[in-house]
């Protein structure tokens, strides 16, 4: 059995900072106070918003508030792209799962391992200026693995989330400790993983845990204090929907509606136990004061049983209000879901055509689903849906207590790799896991608070994984172009105005493409799993591509602990 087969049996664990494998070192929180010559600046709120027209820096976790993880900087071409070379390399102090997404702003850059350690490089040279480790409390539970997807900064401090559901603000000069907030109970199961984003004076924060029962929340607190401003439960109070009967792609859901109802008579709404992780960054339009984030799976993840009703906002897009956490619209994507089909990979913000033809403004999300869906930003609405991603087979048939085989499963489709998006190309570029999965029907024992609570079982089949990068015209749902790989892809991409896409494969392949044709232009072998998205900057003339290659947990790829950047 391969590594991506295997996948589940390392998916749900329990951490204790004792037994994690962490270096005694690296269980506390410390951070060194080395001057950085007065470098960086703080990052004023003017130069978040206008970063998506900046050729030197790469300022927020996917590139800008909308996500687009698109970049100006075109030193690296089509034509130039073969002359990159490593730059440096910086070793972390684990070798664990790296998903960090690079910043980097006057001169610096700062990155994040697994188990929530923050180092802070010279972008130039990758010499350490200074790092913290976070304490772990005793108890996190954690779904699929150790991971942490970076940070994001504003008015002088850096922000991280942390598995032990925790929100820390440290000073960008020095990596001292400017507040350290408790936001949820990790004993109950909650956890972060994703990066924060820091916007209007707030940072945003989502909670995961759902495979233990939670109710997953987006939270808004004061970027000076900590202090809580809004709460955004994923779960309303009302749960229950409109009783839909397929999905988002018109697919038919086999709902048994009357037993629904009379178990919600029975059980009442099952919201605060309901799931409802948020994994990713939202995407932010400050014109609109909008949000926009999707949300995982309900739980327990395979028995309806426990959870009747459609189950809102799970496996849903949801925008909120900035200022007040206000719902303003949503759109849910699996109603009801029995396959553990989390919307994770990152909204992204951008210009489309809608059903007329006309221009507006758009939300692009890409699902578990193996779809990539097209929405309205404006009230969520759904224009399209392209066609499918990866190959599907028995979708949204019931699990069994024999077991039935279904095309995605839950590692495959869009995962939580973020996409990237050439809106003059009018792409969308994508990584895909193609990976069946056998279902088990296993009615759910009584809530487990603090436990895995699946309400079924996994296994996977001895059937053909892979794989792909590729494209998607986003305005007609067709894929453009597809670039086949050996292994399932997860890890990020970026595009720029050179004319290239770039991501990296679980073996340690670091790859250029022509985002026209995904044609490979260049490669790098790396030791370790590149799972991580990349990032860009220019310093003196040359142009970085930067990114971790630390391998990924969820599917057993090799562990590493490098940041590798490339100039030209």
């Amino acid at each position: 059995m391969n590594s991506a087969m295997s996948a589940w049996c390392c998916v749900f664990l329990s951490v204790s900072p004792c037994i994690s494998g962490l270096h005694a070192e690296s269980v506390g929180s410390k951070s060194s106070t080395a001057p950085t010559a007065l470098r960086p600046g703080p990052l004023s709120q003017d130069r978040l918003t206008a970063a998506a027209t900046s050729r030197t820096e790469f300022l927020l976790t996917h590139g800008s508030y909308a996500q687009t993880r698109f970049h100006l900087a075109d030193r690296i071409n089509r034509e130039t792209v073969q002359h990159l070379k490593l730059a440096w390399s910086f070793e972390l102090d684990i070798k664990d799962s790296l998903q960090t997404a690079p910043i980097v702003y006057d001169g610096v850059m700062y990155v994040t391992s697994a188990f929530n350690h923050v180092f802070a490089l010279d972008a130039k040279t990758g010499k350490e200026l200074w790092s913290y480790k976070h304490a772990m409390g005793p108890v996190v539970s954690l779904c699929c693995g150790p991971n942490n997807r970076g940070v994001e900064a504003l008015d002088g401090l850096v922000y991280m989330g942390t598995l032990d559901s925790r929100v820390v603000a440290l000073d960008a000069r020095t990596g001292a400790v400017a507040w350290d907030r408790q936001i949820a109970d990790p004993a109950r199961g909650y956890s972060i993983t994703m990066a924060p984003t820091a916007v209007a004076g707030k940072v945003l924060i989502g909670l995961a845990g759902a495979e233990y029962g939670i109710r997953g929340a987006l939270k808004a607190l004061d970027a000076k204090s900590g202090k809580e401003l809004w709460t955004f439960y994923t779960t309303p109070e009302n749960s229950v929907g409109v009783w839909a009967t397929t999905d988002a792609v018109g697919l038919p859901l086999h709902r048994d509606i009357a037993a629904e109802k009379a178990a919600l008579a029975k059980l009442g709404d099952p919201y605060k136990t309901l799931g409802g992780s948020v994994w990713q960054n939202p995407s932010v339009d400050l014109k609109s004061r909008r949000v926009y984030f999707v949300v995982g799976n309900p739980s327990p993840d395979l028995d309806g049983a426990a959870r009747p009703g459609d189950n809102l906002y799970t496996d849903s897009l949801v925008s909120i209000d900035l200022d007040t956490g206000r719902y303003v619209c949503h759109l849910q994507y699996v109603p009801h879901d029995l396959w553990d089909l989390d919307a994770v990979s990152p909204t992204v913000l951008t210009a489309v055509k809608n059903r007329a033809g006309a221009t507006i403004p758009g939300v692009i999300h890409a699902g578990k689903t193996g779809y990539l869906y097209v929405h309205d930003a404006r009230d969520c609405s759904l224009i399209r849906v392209s066609e499918p991603l990866v190959a599907v087979k028995n979708e949204r048939v019931l699990p069994t207590d024999e077991g039935v085989v279904i095309r995605p499963g839950p590692n495959g489709g869009v995962s939580a790799s973020p996409l990237a998006v050439n809106a003059a190309q009018g792409l969308a570029f994508a990584l895909t896991t193609e990976m069946a999965t056998v279902y088990f029907k296993t009615p759910s024992t009584r809530y487990p608070e603090g436990k895995l609570w699946l309400g079924g079982a996994f296994k996977i089949p001895e059937e053909p994984v892979g794989g792909a990068l590729l494209a998607v015209d986003y305005n007609s749902g067709k894929v453009r172009w597809k670039v086949e790989k050996p292994a399932p892809m997860f890890g990020g991409i970026l595009a720029t105005a050179g004319g290239l896409v770039f991501t990296g494969e679980g073996d340690g392949k670091f790859a250029a493409y022509d985002s026209s044709n995904g044609k490979e232009l260049w490669s790098y072998r790396a030791d370790a799993g590149v799972n991580a998205p990349p990032s860009t900057y220019e310093i003196d003339g040359k142009q970085y591509i930067v990114v971790g290659a630390g391998g990924n947990t969820q599917l057993d790829t090799k562990r590493g602990n490098k940041i590798l950047a490339f100039a030209y």
